[in-house]
């Protein structure tokens, strides 16, 4: 069957919602900036508190050297206590608020993401590269604050104060320490983050390449042993994880450079500061504090190369997530959306045009049809004919490029897209269960239904024996991988049933069903849609009697239409199918 996405245009959805907040990758943190400057505040804090221990102690030692009375020391004593004492208080106050920032801003890109993916799209990655993105991505998120942002100000605040303290004690000394702490603090974190820039490109399609690999050997297991395949699999898994590990290491081995390099900058910086202070002739003690300070003055400021390299990890993080953010929506939302249509809901379908992508054939092409309130309609067709694609266009999964679809005479795209699938829903094509129980997975549709509900659709779904065995609380394996594929589609069609919408829609309900389960099962479903607006996707013919029309679908088009005893006496796809059907089951 014909599935895609028709090209339009099309608007954020998140911008023309209502109640929807605008996605935005740029700023993380927007709306938590008390939060984020008492983290800054703290840690700060706990810098200057650090680099003023060490200043005060230096002093009290070399000092004390010179055996001056005790009251002459008892300022200082006390103020290493303080210092040591707020250090710790500092960094814990640091640690549990930017933490806190940190992760307040991992949920809201998290949610942010969520956000883009809800509405309908256009397929733009594969499941295990946007499971990174969401993964991966979004935990580098609270790297922002923590590793980059924090340490970033906490060292621009330490570095201040030490060369402000220099400067008071030795100008010339005060420069020399400047300009150590300037080749430290930019030039290695920008040089560290143009080299993660290099390496992220090269990186991030690795990681996506062997969480593909991966993937595909978790979910097509069965299939790779079938076919002896599972060999060349792992040996390609294995060649994109050893690339992956080849780039890990050199970008390994590039940042214990720039560390060797920071480490080799502070080393020399402090011994020019000494030589300067002794050419200088500062005293004794003065020579130990402004070298104690200058030492101690680069350790927040060393890590900034790694923090530069992580940078460019976040930035590439965030450009990853826009891009998904970026791809249209398959439907735009309305920019004020009209009050939901009540029940008995009339569905009018007209010259309805669908089409994939420009330059392709139409999937639908001047469809039209009319779902009056109880009318039952079926659609048959051969495989590609454009039925799933009609049944996506109702549901507002799929827009369409011209002509109308109109509730209770209102176009459909008047109301939300939400809205318009509470109303017209029912068994898609490609359902998916849960890794939940099997009650849970029914109740996906029905979150209010009792005990009773969901055994009456489940009974009518022909699905009672099995949970019967099974039991409710059975866990059911994420998409469907632990229930055969009649299963499957018999638990898609008792939520549906336990839905109860204003106009069922059913696509192939009896697909992956031997014939007699699936004649009972048609029949039965006839038999529970008596008096309901439905709209049937079928490639079985057996039961259509029943019906109030059957359109027939052919490369989009609308080729035949009329009941069942009209269809079979006249030539065409419906004749022929139905002919077929009863050469291959006699009961036919």
């Amino acid at each position: 069957m014909t599935t895609g996405t028709p090209t339009g245009p099309v608007t954020s959805p998140d911008a023309s919602v209502p109640g929807r907040n605008p996605v935005s990758w740029r700023n993380p943190v927007s709306g938590m900036g008390g939060r984020t400057l008492t983290a800054v505040a703290a840690g700060a804090a706990a810098e200057l508190a650090s680099l003023a221990l060490i200043g005060c102690a230096a002093w009290l030692i070399t000092r004390a050297a010179e055996r001056p009375s005790l009251a002459a020391l008892s300022v200082a004593i006390v103020g290493v206590r303080a210092f040591a004492t707020s250090r710790g208080v500092f960094r814990y106050a640091e640690r549990l608020a930017g933490h806190d920032v940190a992760l307040r801003a991992q949920a809201t890109t998290r949610e942010r993401l969520y956000r883009a993916l809800i509405p309908a799209r256009p397929p733009g990655h594969r499941g295990a590269d946007l499971l990174s993105r969401m993964v991966d991505d979004t935990d580098a998120v609270q790297d922002l604050l923590v590793r980059c942002l924090l340490p970033a100000l906490a060292a621009l605040v330490t570095a201040v104060a030490a060369v402000t303290l220099g400067a008071f004690l030795l100008p010339a000394a005060a420069l020399v320490l400047l300009a150590g702490l300037l080749l430290a603090g930019v030039l290695l974190p920008a040089g560290t983050a143009a080299a993660a820039r290099r390496w992220s490109a090269r990186l991030a399609p690795a990681r996506a390449d062997l969480a593909a690999r991966v993937a595909d050997l978790v979910h097509g297991a069965a299939d790779l042993a079938a076919y002896g395949a599972g060999d060349r699999a792992l040996a390609s898994a294995a060649e994109a994880d050893a690339r992956l590990a080849a780039l890990e290491r050199r970008q390994s081995r590039a940042n214990a450079a720039a560390l060797m390099a920071g480490t080799l900058v502070q080393g020399l910086t402090v011994a020019a500061v000494v030589l300067t202070a002794q050419r200088a002739q500062l005293g004794t003690v003065a020579t130990a504090v402004l070298t104690l300070t200058a030492l101690v003055s680069f350790e927040p400021v060393l890590p900034l190369a790694a923090a530069g390299e992580r940078f460019a990890g976040v930035s590439a993080a965030l450009r990853r997530l826009r891009e998904v953010q970026a791809v249209p929506a398959a439907v735009p939302e309305p920019a004020a959306p009209a009050p939901a249509p009540r029940g008995p809901l009339t569905v009018e379908v007209a010259d309805l045009v669908v089409r994939h992508a420009p330059g392709r054939p139409a999937a639908l092409d001047g469809v039209g049809l009319t779902l009056t309130p109880g009318k039952r309609v079926a659609v048959v067709g051969p495989s590609g004919a454009g039925k799933s694609t009609l049944l996506s266009a109702l549901m507002r999964t799929t827009g369409f490029e011209s002509g109308s679809i109109r509730l209770n005479g209102a176009d459909v795209r008047a109301f939300s897209t939400d809205d318009v699938r509470s109303l017209i829903t029912g068994l898609t094509q490609d359902p998916y269960v849960f890794r939940a129980t099997l009650r849970d997975n029914l109740r996906l549709a029905g979150p209010d239904a009792g005990d009773d509900e969901l055994a009456e659709a489940v009974r009518r779904a022909r699905l009672d024996a099995w949970v019967e065995r099974t039991g409710w609380e059975v866990t059911l394996g994420e998409d469907g991988r632990t229930v055969s594929g009649g299963q499957l589609q018999r638990l898609a069609l008792a939520r549906a049933l336990l839905h109860d919408p204003e106009v069922l829609l059913l696509d192939e309900p009896a697909e992956a069903l031997d014939g007699a389960t699936a004649d009972a099962l048609m029949a039965d479903l006839l038999d529970a849609t008596h008096g309901r607006t439905t709209l049937l996707v079928t490639h079985r013919l057996h039961g259509l009697e029943g019906v109030d029309e059957i359109v027939v679908l052919e490369s989009g088009r609308v080729t035949q239409r009329g009941r069942h005893e009209e269809l079979i006496s006249a030539p065409g796809y419906y004749h022929d199918l139905w002919h077929s059907e009863a050469l291959t089951t006699p009961s036919a």
